[in-house]
């Protein structure tokens, strides 16, 4: 055997053992990481069909509600209605893959954005834009309407950005959560006060990022690991507390899915002829006649023995009239 067949072998055994150790590490990845959630490496090889992962809604408002198995949560409204694909942006023009979408309708639009929203065939001029980072080419046609239910569904766990209520200028009991000083030994102003800031001479100055009192509140905050409970018509409600005011604009995204999930409770899915499952003013049907599914002979038979027992007590009632006298 010559050294250049010995050589091409030995180089084949070691291209085939780097793809097995390949295999190997790709299987136990995916045995350890969720591979439907999206911030997982493998998000791609599940969600390649799928471009948006995103829509922008509207805190409606905050309520609570109950699990088929009686466990009372907290629900948030978010209304997600009227997201159009406003801009697609390709690696190829722009450098990266972006869908840009456009929500809600501005009264009074500038001209500049009036031209954009031309060039994509909208009519009504949104109010607010997102961006959403793709890794594939978009698919979507420019102008489209986006539904809820392209995206989400119950059971889904996403992530919601929004801007958090302002609280104004505060202390740092409040800000920081710090404790205050003694409200004895003669400390008579230090309850709430923030304490030393620093040392002297060394180093003489104050640290960057320290913990002082200041304006708190109106940042972006993004709540994680939230659950879409159930989806009705282009509202979703999700479970737990989301950032913002009433009306605030934010950003619902989807990052995987729950197995466990358990849905929503729902007068509806009970039995209508149940008082629960039945509303208010709602009517129980009237049972069928039972003799329709009897045969004519039986029939026959029954009513001659209705007849007779009518007979039999016309007879007795004479009877009784006939003694009282």
């Amino acid at each position: 055997m010559s050294s250049g067949t010995i050589a091409f072998e030995v180089k084949t055994i070691y291209n085939l053992s780097l793809h097995v150790q390949t295999i190997e590490i790709l299987f136990s990845y995916m045995i350890r990481v969720n591979p439907w959630d999206v911030r997982s490496g493998l998000a791609p090889l599940f969600y390649w069909f799928m471009n948006i992962q995103s829509l922008i809604g509207r805190k409606i408002d905050q309520t609570q509600g109950f699990l088929e198995d009686g466990t009372r949560v907290p629900l948030s409204i978010v209304s997600v209605a009227s997201n159009v694909v406003s801009q697609i942006k390709t690696s190829d023009k722009e450098g990266y893959n972006a869908i840009q979408l456009g929500f809600g309708i501005w009264k009074k639009p500038n001209k500049p954005m009036v031209g954009h929203m031309k060039k994509a065939g909208i009519e009504n001029t949104p109010r607010f834009f997102r961006e959403l980072r793709v890794d594939t080419p978009p698919d979507q046609n420019l102008g489209s309407a986006v539904s809820v239910q392209e995206v989400f569904e119950p059971g889904d766990v996403v992530d919601v950005t929004g801007t958090s209520k302002g609280k104004g200028f505060a202390g740092v009991v409040k800000r920081h959560g710090f404790h205050g000083g003694p409200k004895t030994h003669g400390q008579s102003d230090r309850h709430r006060a923030p304490g030393s800031i620093g040392s002297g001479t060394t180093p003489g100055r104050v640290l960057k990022g320290k913990k002082m009192a200041g304006r708190m509140g109106n940042e972006q905050v993004t709540v994680k690991n939230l659950e879409v409970l159930d989806i009705q018509g282009e509202t979703i409600m999700v479970r737990g507390l989301i950032p913002g005011v009433k009306g605030s604009v934010v950003v619902v995204r989807k990052v995987g899915k729950n197995k466990k999930f358990i849905p929503l409770y729902s007068e509806h899915s009970e039995d209508p002829a149940s008082p629960a499952g039945r509303s208010e003013g709602q009517k129980v049907s009237e049972p069928e006649n039972q003799l329709s599914s009897v045969p004519e002979e039986q029939k026959g038979e029954e009513n001659i023995e209705v007849e007779s027992g009518a007979d039999n007590s016309s007879n007795e009632e004479v009877k009784g009239e006939s003694d009282a006298s």
